[in-house]
Order: C-alpha cells, then structure tokens, then sequence
C-alpha cells in the first residue's frame, strides 16, 4: 500500500512549495524497502525533520539532493539546493577561501586591483563584487571570525569545519538548505552559533534533520517521519512533545476502550453459546416427550438451527470488529520501552582506586600535562572544545594510544564504547557478538540478558550488519556492559550522536542500572546531568575541576573570550 503525507491542519500551505515527492519509493540494493509511495511537499521556511533511528531521515535528505536515485516516483525541487551531510571530510590542503568556493572570484578581484582589466575576471566576478565581505560577514556570524581566508582547513578544528562547510553552503544563497544532523560532534559555543544560523534563515527552506532539542525548538514546524510517512505539527520541539503525549493520552484510552470491548464481547459470545446449547437440549428434550414425527422435529430443528447460527455469527463478528478496532488503537500506541538490565557485578567500592593519570601528556590534543586520581563508583563528564582532544585521551586511557610521555594506569575491568560503534562483527548476530564479549556466560544467560536489551526471541540472532542506528548502538551498549569480567570502569566517547528520543531514554535507563565508575565525553549536556555525574572535568592544557554551570559559560563563549 502507498505511504502518503497524513494531512494535518499544520501541514505548510500557501508558503509555496519548495520541495515535492510525488509517489517516493526506494530501497536498497539487497532489497529492503525504505519508501513506498511517499508524497510530501516542504513549503518555505524552517522544518524539522524527526522520527526513530532508521526511520529514513537521512535517506530522504539524500533522495531530495539527488545523492541516492528513487526506484518509482519524482523529487522536484523549487529553485537551487544546498546539502550538508551528516559526515564532513575537507580537504586538509585547502584554503578557506577555496573551501567557500570564492577562490577564483577573489583572484578576479585582486587581479582587477592591480589594473589587469581582462574579461574573464569580470565573467569570474559576474555581479559578486562583495564577495569577500560577504564571506567575512557570514564566517563572523556563524563564530569563526578569526579565521582568515587564506588560512589552510588543516589548522581548523572539526567543529570548525563542520561551521566552513555551512558558510560555504550559505554563501550559495540557496533556495532550499538540507541539513542532516549538523551539531553532531560540535562543542557549545559552535552548536550556538548554528542554532542562531537556523534561527535567522529567512530565504527560503531549510530542513534539518537533527536529535538536537535545542535547535529543534527554533525550527516552524516538525515533520515526523515515522511508517514510511510524514505527519505534520506546528511550532518546534516542545510543541511537537506536548502534541505526541496528548496524542498518547488519547490512543491510550482508545486501547483500554477497546480491550474493554473485546473482553464483553467474548463474554457475550460465551454467553450466547452457553444459551444456544440450552435452547437446543430443551427443544430436543419436547420433542421426545410430544413423540412429534421425524418429518416436523427435523424441520423444527433446521429452523433452530438457522436462528442459531446467525445468532452465533453476529457475536462473531461483533467480537471480530472489536479486536479489529483493538488492533487499530494498538498501532497507535509508541513503544517507548526501556531498557532495565541488572549488573550488580559491576558494583565498585567507594574507596577503590579505579584509574590513576600521572602527568600524561597524549600524542594529540590540548593536554601538556594531566593528573587525575578516580575512585569508586565516580561518574565523571569529560568536556572540552573541538580539537581539545578529548577522544585521544580516551583512547589513551584504554591503551589503544601510547602517550608521548607519562602514564595512565586502570585498576579496574575496563570496557570502552567508541563513537563509531565498531565493537560489533557485521556479520555475527546479536547474541553471537554478545557472546565474543562476554565467554563466561551461557547462551540462556546472554537472550535473558538481551530481552532486557530489547532483543528479544529471532530479533537477537539478527546480522549487526542489518540492525538500524538505534537497534546498532543497543547492540553495541550490551555487548559493552554484558562483557565479562564485568566492566567496572565504562568510557562513552559522544554516546548521543544520532540517538532518537527513544534511544536516548533508553540509554539514560542502562546507565541508571549501571554499578561502577562511569568516563563519559559528550558536548550534551543536558544528557550529562541526566546519568547523575559527579564530577566535571574540563580539558585544556590540563585537566581542570569544574562545575557543570561554570561548563556552560566558557564553552558557549567564544575562542580566547
């Protein structure tokens, strides 16, 4: 069956049309499907793009930039398109200004300033003689000021990039802007400056695809994509909360009804046969006492039969309409269910040392210099600019990184989960990753241990390689903390890249179960004081002590400010 836009009284009308897919469809080479039919049209200004992990955001944005070809229907997009995926590679050799794509037109100008009047500097330039100013002015507002346009990407830190890059694309003037997941590794103070880039767009459509919440609150509306379809919601993220738990409330006792029904309508049912199998005793019963002819107790029988029949035939269907309905609440209810594991072995006392830094300094980053003493069941958030060196350092700390000079030393089982998610074998399952980790426990033990992953009967033999982005990373968080021996020192680098809404909670739940000492890097702050950390770690040239409000103020303000 076709998937179509689900009409809402939202949905952007009379702002004209930007982007339209008429019949969308596409899947992958081995077959899976991820639209079928899709219609959508995406008016002028700014739309948040949402929906669970492997819904098709991302999919969607490539399908609209022309990066991925549907298999049935059409994309047309209203005017000039610029496109910032989620992952950013530029070239380290570049220039600034070649990185902007306003090299050629500044060689133009500077060779006009010399008296080289040739026509193909003014064919260069066309009606661009600000172009320096202009360039100047939007790497000014997204932050980035200070960088200069003849210097090299190479000297630029990854938040810094991933900020050229979208100066870059502004600087086109485009007439619809995609972004997918755009704040992705990028400390505070560039995640304001792209929040405030969001907020100020005015020239036509943007849509972003993002878990951000913050700079989902700054969008006009929220496209939720969610079965292959799109419904519409007005105002940004909070808004689009409040509409989904009224939504829920009401799908809820829509359930309840229905279950309700269904339960009277088996009894009716019930009740109606109980009477039925009376009736037709009773009538036999007559008809031996009256010794009516086999001719008139035949006919009599047939006739009750029949009444019977449709009698049972009508409770029937009532209680196949019942379970129908049951059935249509049932789909409207979201699974949020959370993960709740027990890991008691991962239990830390409160005065075991747990990891000892003394005077590392690793091969890159910030650090000259770093001392730090853990103990117990610390929970402790690592934070710090782009480029400070925060993965380095945990990759130090797990000995995938040998310092350039002193020493890091753990007490402790240790289990690291990387950005990338790299802990699983793409073409293991499930429970057979879980089972690489964890050599001490039984296969009964791991499926008990994963159903509370969420895994649960077939789904925990199902291929890694075919999991979607949030199934990946509980994959990924059980292999990690079902491991044996059990872990009791837990490093996350940015565990909340790509995490929907409900992989975060779920993540958070995890956490919450969790008994040992935690090591967590992230720019997400508000995930930060969710998992109850007890000590801020600031990184630099040292390791600084500080608090999550003093946090906030140095990295949202601005390099050396």
């Amino acid at each position: 069956m076709a998937n179509t836009i689900n009409p809402h009284p939202t949905t952007p009308t009379g702002s004209g049309a930007a982007v339209t897919c008429s019949g969308l469809s596409f899947q992958w080479p081995d077959g899976t499907p991820v639209f079928d039919g899709l219609s959508l049209t995406l008016g002028r200004g700014r739309t948040g793009l949402v929906g669970a992990n492997g819904t098709g955001k991302s999919t969607l944005l490539r399908l609209l930039a022309g990066r991925l070809r549907p298999s049935g229907g059409s994309v047309t997009v209203s005017g000039s398109l610029a496109y910032l995926p989620q992952n950013i590679t530029l070239d380290t050799a570049l220039r600034v200004d070649q990185a902007l794509g306003i090299a050629e037109r500044r060689a133009a100008l500077r060779a006009l300033d010399t008296g080289d009047a040739s026509e193909e500097h003014f064919e260069a330039i066309g009606d661009d003689w600000d172009v320096e100013e202009r360039a100047l002015a939007t790497l000014g507002s997204l932050g980035l000021g200070g960088v200069e346009l003849d210097r090299t990407v190479g000297r630029m830190s990854g938040g810094e990039t991933v900020l050229l890059r979208l100066a870059a694309l502004l600087l086109e003037r485009p007439d619809v802007l995609l972004l997918d997941e755009p704040t992705n590794n990028l400390d505070l103070f560039a995640r304001r400056r792209l929040h405030e880039a969001v907020a100020s767009w005015r020239s036509g459509a943007l849509v972003v695809v993002s878990h951000d919440r913050e700079l989902l609150e700054r969008v006009d509306r929220i496209a939720e994509l969610r079965s292959g379809s799109v419904t519409w919601y007005g105002g940004g993220w909070s808004a689009y909360e409040e509409a989904v738990a009224a939504q829920q409330e009401t799908a809820g006792r829509m359930l309840r009804a229905a279950e309700a029904d269904v339960r009277r309508q088996k009894r009716e049912l019930e009740e109606t046969r109980i009477k039925l199998d009376r009736r037709e005793r009773h009538s036999k019963k007559m008809d031996d006492r009256r010794r009516a002819p086999r001719i008139v107790a035949g006919e009599r029988k047939r006739s009750a039969q029949e009444s019977a029949d449709k009698l049972r035939g009508l409770h029937e269907d009532r209680l196949h309409a019942a379970r129908e309905r049951r059935a249509e609440a049932a789909e409207a209810i979201r699974d949020d269910a959370e993960i709740r594991v027990s890991l008691p072995r991962t239990a830390v006392p409160t005065g075991r040392t747990v990891l000892h830094l003394h005077e590392l300094r690793p091969r890159f980053g910030a650090l000259r210099e770093g001392n730090l003493h853990v103990h117990g069941p610390e929970r402790i958030a690592l934070v710090g600019r782009n480029g400070a060196g925060k993965t380095t350092l945990l990759r130090t700390l797990t000995g995938e990184l040998a310092p350039l000079s002193g020493e890091a030393r753990t007490y402790v089982p240790l289990r690291f989960l990387p950005q990338r998610l790299d802990v699983l074998d793409e073409e293991l399952g499930v429970a057979a990753n879980v089972a690489r980790t964890a050599p001490g426990l039984t296969g009964n033990d791991i499926r008990a241990q994963l159903a509370r992953f969420l895994f649960k009967g077939a789904r925990a033999d199902q291929p890694a390689g075919t999991l979607s982005g949030g199934e990946r990373f509980r994959a990924a968080l059980a292999a990690t903390m079902l491991a044996t021996p059990s872990p009791q020192l837990l490093i996350l680098d940015e565990p909340t890249n790509n995490l929907d809404a409900a992989s975060l909670r779920q993540l958070t739940s995890a956490l919450g179960s969790y008994r040992g000492a935690l090591l967590i890097a992230s720019h997400d702050l508000g995930f930060l004081g969710s998992v109850g950390i007890t000590r801020w770690l600031l990184l630099g040239e040292e390791l600084q002590e500080t608090t999550a409000g003093e946090v906030r103020d140095l990295l949202e303000a601005p390099e050396g400010g």
